[in-house]
């Protein structure tokens, strides 16, 4: 599993193992690993290029020391120094000593810049807020033609919360130390980031046991994968109910009952208007028309796709929350939600809207859950007492306890299509019905679905194609 940090928990952590080190000797091992990293990266160190971007912080000089590394290596290293008087002078010295130089950010720096093939960045360390200033950006610029790499992160995006609040250095690779930080794993700072490389420097015994953010792998999600046992049937394995679909959707009701079908469910009940639709495309399915209390024994519930918002619909969805099982409410559902009724369950509780739906939920508009989106699913948890997945470019879930965040790394623009997302309701729906607690049903269906996304390749899917590979992927991710 990736654990993520707040800064201020990293900063304690490198305090406690510095004051059992030799000064100096953790930026030497940030340094070591940070030079091994570029060093993989160029087709060969020596003559290559390298331009150091440096800042007045430790990050700066963790570049400098990199530098010197790569210099004695037969690098050509040129360190453009944005602020000459506050650079770290114990770098400074190294790279001189191994043969490199130093500019300031006048014309012959940019020129070195624009000549580099790999450029470091180490303008503004894990510390920074907000933006790049402003005399920072012609050196930016000046490398984008370079391989990039950040030291320990992006320079002008947030480590805390992955915000990016003006202008940011767009790295091709991050070289992170000791911990991962939450914005390297969440978007918007994501994208900045690249390919992360993370460099034990030993912080590891002073961390806490509980980290902000965590992204599962295939071996957490293996060890959560509800497997039928041989006494096994139908109920024991979880029945999941599913309301959803209209006259005006009843895909959407196809959809949903194929994510469930596909997401383990020992079998899934559908009651509402669609049930034509999903009888022929599923004949498996038990349907019922009538209202949800009636439809027979469950798990579980997933409410809302395509249900639309009429009177029938709110009564479904006042139906499925009087219930005493796990209930995921997801697109129509989440319009007619309000916090009052699910704080009220005694049974838990799964939010899955998108960013619009998210903003709606929290009254504030839509670029500032995107901007923000460990803050915005932290917020609806909390204000709804429920397990909040939100979707998008990076799916976050938050559980009501304020334990981590989970961060889905499997996710891919290609699921950006319609339908995708009444797939993932119905897979997690069955993890729930399978016995999981909210936080790991949603995480484990998000990494579920992504994952079956990227079996279809670089190329335009389906909502439906993406269930029909659910079955491969879980055999994968079972098989470890």
């Amino acid at each position: 599993m990736r654990t993520g940090y707040r800064v201020d928990t990293v900063r304690a952590a490198e305090r406690a193992l510095m004051a059992e080190l030799p000064e100096g000797a953790l930026m030497q091992r940030a340094a070591a690993g940070l030079a091994a990293a570029c060093a993989g990266l160029l087709e060969r160190v020596s003559g290559a290029r390298i331009a150091l971007l440096v800042g007045s912080g430790d990050n700066g000089g963790d570049a400098l020391y990199a530098g010197a590394r790569l210099a004695r290596r037969g690098a050509g290293v040129t360190a453009v120094l944005l602020t000459p008087e506050r650079a770290h002078p114990g770098g400074v010295r190294a790279l001189l000593a191994a043969g490199g130089r130093t500019r300031d950010a006048g014309p012959a720096g940019l020129r070195a810049i624009e000549r580099a093939d790999l450029v470091l960045d180490g303008i503004v360390g894990i510390g920074g807020k907000g933006g790049l200033r402003p005399d920072a950006l012609p050196v930016v610029r000046a490398a984008e033609g370079a391989l990039v790499v950040a030291v320990d992160l992006p320079s002008g995006v947030d480590a805390d919360t992955g915000e990016v609040r003006g202008d940011a250095v767009r790295a091709d690779a991050t070289v992170t130390f000791g911990t991962y930080k939450p914005g390297l794993l969440v978007d918007p700072a994501r994208e900045h980031a690249g390919a992360l490389r993370l460099v034990d420097i030993g912080l590891g015994p002073h961390l806490p046991a509980v980290p902000d953010v965590e992204a599962l792998q295939h071996a957490d999600v293996a060890g959560l994968l509800p497997r039928p046992a041989a006494e096994s049937d139908k109920y024991r394995r979880g029945v999941v109910g599913v309301v959803a679909g209209s006259a005006r959707y009843p895909g959407a009701a196809v959809m949903c009952v194929a994510g469930a079908l596909h997401g383990g469910a020992g079998a899934v009940r559908y009651a509402g208007p669609a049930a034509d639709a999903v009888i022929a495309r599923f004949p498996e399915t038990l349907v019922s028309s009538g209202r949800p209390a009636d439809a027979g024994r469950v798990q579980a519930w997933v409410v809302g796709p395509g249900l639309g918002d009429g009177t029938e619909a709110r009564r479904a969805l006042d139906d499925v929350l009087a219930s005493d099982v796990p209930v995921l409410v997801d697109a129509d559902g989440l319009r007619l939600l309000s916090p009052d009724a699910v704080r009220a369950r005694r049974a838990p509780t799964v939010l899955t809207p998108h960013a619009g739906e998210a903003a709606a939920l929290l009254g504030t508009a839509r670029e500032e859950v995107e901007g923000a989106r460990l803050a915005a699913v932290r917020a609806l948890a909390e204000r709804f007492g429920a397990t909040a997945l939100l979707k998008g470019s990076t799916t976050v879930v938050a559980a009501p306890d304020g334990g981590p965040a989970r961060v889905n790394p499997t996710g891919t623009p290609w699921l950006a299509t319609a339908g995708s997302g009444d797939v993932l309701s119905g897979l997690t729906g069955s993890l729930l019905a399978a016995g999981l607690p909210g936080r790991d049903a949603a995480a484990v269906g998000a990494y579920l679905h992504g994952l079956a996304a990227r079996a279809l390749g670089e190329a335009p899917i389906t909502a439906m194609g993406v269930a029909e590979e659910l079955r491969g992927v879980w055999e994968d991710v079972a098989a470890g």
